[in-house]
């Protein structure tokens, strides 16, 4: 049987190309399995493929988390996705020689010497063939600036890969040797470029899944960029600028939440939440702001904001709960009244699924809560719902152990409803109580019903 032509080879060589690393072990576990000329040959253009993208993490791992968009949004030095395959060819294509050194274990002196002087290669294909790294019709808003900074990363990215491995000793607490390591690390970049020491935290930056992290590196690597006044001055006030950017646009995001019929609407409320109370609590133990200044002002503000919206959403929760599991007044005797849960009430829709989106959110932030000044408002709702909803749920079997409800399954429903208000609260032993209160009342119907008593 035949092989594969040239059309199929150019055509697989595309697809390939485009398939996700994943994917690509995938196919090469499948096509071994399978006979044939062609099945072997794929095998072999898979198995190359997989082995250039191994070699293509290792060269390029400075730079790697820098091809695709921050998670969290933050703006962030970043280049096309498409701009990273296109470098890589043109810089191995270089070095082809030297590239099954870079086979070895990736700890290897020879293949990180090796990484390092492709990476150079790299830097000298963007500056002498932009137009082959980065097409003219590849975002051209940002193109030139791109390139510029894409060969600038690549010339210190020796630099960076040194830095990497002490990354996590950065950020939590370095000793007087591992600061100075970081000081000279920014140091000889900076005899490299003359903004050297920001390129390089832009690639530290890059590999922070968590952004206000980089408060942590920023505040070492000077005596005295704890203090505004320098940091402001200085080329480093970016990442701060953009810290607080990024908590002002998740401030406008929580201000237009509205409480729909979507429950994982909340979600992303929950997140900017929680991520702003991260940041500015980072800002507070890691800066000295001046509280009269425009970084001091904003941060003043966004908190205010958050802190107001907080307690808006608190009192929201308040109110949802009257009407998710609305009380009606009845008549005990004579002109004596008393509220009692209205059992013909929906356990479905908008109103019903508000109330369970905000009492999520009153339930899951506790940590930002305290860093907003809201935990006390936010405890005495949580203790008072506690004390409602278990009381509505004990009103409602009572009436359905007495044979008073008017429709015993829509009452259950309810009480479910109410069980459910507990969890997303967190008070979960009180739901598995109302719970079970439930099963013993939903088993006597169509039987002998429990007395009010025992219920």
């Amino acid at each position: 049987m035949s092989g594969l032509s040239a059309a199929h080879r150019i055509a697989l060589a595309a697809l390939i190309e485009q398939a996700p690393d994943d994917m690509l072990v995938k196919l090469s576990s499948v096509t071994t399995a399978l006979p044939g000329a062609r099945a072997l040959e794929l095998g072999d253009m898979l198995a190359e493929e997989v082995r250039d993208r191994t070699r293509r993490r290792l060269v390029m791992a400075p730079l790697l988390p820098m091809f695709r968009p921050r998670a969290d949004g933050v703006e962030a030095m970043t280049f096309p996705a498409a701009v990273l395959p296109r470098l890589w060819k043109a810089a191995s294509a270089r070095e082809p020689a030297l590239l099954p050194r870079l086979d070895r274990d990736e700890a290897d002196a020879m293949a990180v010497a090796v990484a390092d002087r492709v990476c150079l290669a790299g830097a000298a294909a963007v500056r002498d063939r932009p137009d082959l790294i980065w097409p003219v019709d590849l975002e051209p808003e940002r193109r030139e600036r791109g390139l510029v900074d894409l060969a600038a990363c690549l010339d210190l990215a020796h630099l960076a890969r040194r830095g990497l491995p002490s990354l996590e000793v950065w950020l939590k607490r370095p000793d007087g040797d591992q600061i100075a390591v970081l000081r000279l690390l920014l140091k000889d970049c900076a005899g490299i470029h003359l903004d050297g020491a920001q390129r390089v935290l832009e690639m530290l930056f890059s590999h922070l899944d968590d952004a206000v992290l980089i408060l942590r590196i920023i505040t070492q690597s000077s005596c005295s960029s704890a203090e505004e006044g320098f940091l402001s001055a200085s080329e480093l006030s970016g990442f701060i600028e953009r810290l607080i950017a990024g908590v002002d646009t998740r401030v406008a995001r929580i201000a237009a939440f509205r409480p729909g019929s979507d429950l994982a609407a909340v979600d992303p409320v929950i997140e900017d939440l929680t991520w702003c109370a991260n940041v500015l609590g980072e800002l507070d133990v890691t800066l000295t702001l001046n509280p009269l200044s425009v970084w001091g002002k904003s941060v003043r503000d966004a908190r205010v904001n958050l802190s107001g919206q907080l307690s808006a959403f608190l009192r929201a929760a308040d109110r949802a709960v009257d009407k998710a599991l609305p009380l009606e007044r009845v008549q005990i005797s004579g002109r004596m009244t008393r509220k009692s849960p209205q059992l013909t009430a929906p356990v479905q829709g908008e109103t019903v699924q508000a109330a369970r989106n905000l009492l999520k959110l009153v339930g899951a932030v506790r940590g930002p809560a305290s860093t907003f000044g809201a935990e006390s408002d936010r405890k005495l709702l949580v203790d008072s719902l506690i004390g409602r909803l278990t009381d509505y749920a004990d009103q409602a079997l009572l009436l359905v152990n007495d044979g008073e409800a008017p429709d015993e399954l829509n009452a259950l429903r309810l009480v479910e409803l109410a069980a459910r208000c507990l969890d997303l609260i967190d008070a979960r032993p009180v739901a598995r109580t109302v719970r079970r209160r439930a099963a013993v009342a939903g088993g006597g119907k169509g039987g002998s019903r429990p007395s009010s008593r025992a219920a």
